[in-house]
């Protein structure tokens, strides 16, 4: 296998499809149609403005885990508790693998403390799951939030050196306790950034705009950097051509990857990348 690379379908919102050797991750499965709601809690609705890549039913049937950064209905919706195999692994935070492993059935769930891994192997590719520091929200706001984390993926052959590091930012906005990763990850080689600038009744923005994306990856530094969950859900307030504006603007242009939804990319540590797509859309 090309062991420095990994495959990513960007199926919409923060959903993306991961092959990395013989092991294949599903991350914040959101199936929901265009025109449905996302329910975020505290009677907080959102209607789908976009429609997703491929259907749950498209997946396929080799799953090895599913990567769920926290319990919101536009990252795990009822499609995806309806759809996916109750026995997945699925690995997110504490507070949410309670949730589904009580009240959903799914008995693999797998609560993972800040700078807590576990690692998947399927013949000779791994990757090393490592919960990462998120922040939803500050203040009494966060309490009403449920906890959020990043992901950090360390790829590589079974019983070799990692050789890429790919990082999934989470809902987050941009506090200090992300420099950590910085200091901890250096050598990032690609950056998945949670944007759209989530604005809730009241004005306030609980996910990353175009200028904390673009500081997040001022600070992080990857090689690469893909922008994700921007235009799909009516609570998002700041379009994607914020983000590429203010990376243009610090100089970062040329580490963007161009995926538009229901295309493939390949990337790779040294930075390469190449796009197929994008696939069809089903209509629903």
């Amino acid at each position: 296998m090309d062991d420095d690379r990994a495959e990513i379908l960007f199926i919409g919102n923060a959903t993306l499809l991961i092959r990395y050797g013989e092991l294949t991750l599903l991350t914040d499965p959101n199936f929901l149609h265009q025109g449905q709601h996302a329910h975020l809690g505290y009677g907080l609705v959102s209607r789908r403005l976009t429609e997703p890549a491929v259907g749950i039913e498209d997946l396929p049937p080799d799953l090895d885990a599913v990567l769920l950064s926290h319990l919101h209905g536009d990252h795990w919706d009822r499609v995806a508790r309806r759809g996916l195999d109750r026995s997945l692994p699925v690995l997110t935070t504490p507070h949410a693998a309670r949730f589904l492993q009580g009240v959903q059935g799914f008995r693999r769930a797998m609560g993972l403390r800040t700078w807590e891994s576990h690692t998947l192997v399927r013949g000779d590719s791994r990757v090393k799951v490592t919960a990462l520091p998120a922040r939803h929200a500050f203040g009494p706001l966060e309490r009403l939030l449920p906890p959020v984390m990043g992901s950090l993926l360390e790829c590589g052959p079974a019983g070799g050196p990692v050789r890429l590091r790919i990082y999934l930012s989470g809902d987050t906005l941009v506090f200090e306790g992300l420099r950590e990763i910085g200091a901890r990850c250096p050598d990032l080689g690609l950056a998945v950034l949670h944007l759209g600038g989530t604005t809730l009744p009241g004005g306030k923005v609980v996910t990353m705009d175009g200028r904390q994306g673009a500081a997040l990856a001022q600070l992080l530094r990857p090689r690469l950097v893909l922008p994700v969950h921007y235009d799909d859900y009516t609570v998002f307030a700041s379009p994607l051509e914020d983000f590429l504006t203010e990376m243009r603007t610090c100089g970062m242009a040329d580490r963007l990857v161009d995926c538009p939804r229901g295309a493939r990319v390949t990337v790779s540590a040294a930075a390469e990348v190449s796009t197929v797509g994008p696939v069809r859309v089903p209509v629903p």
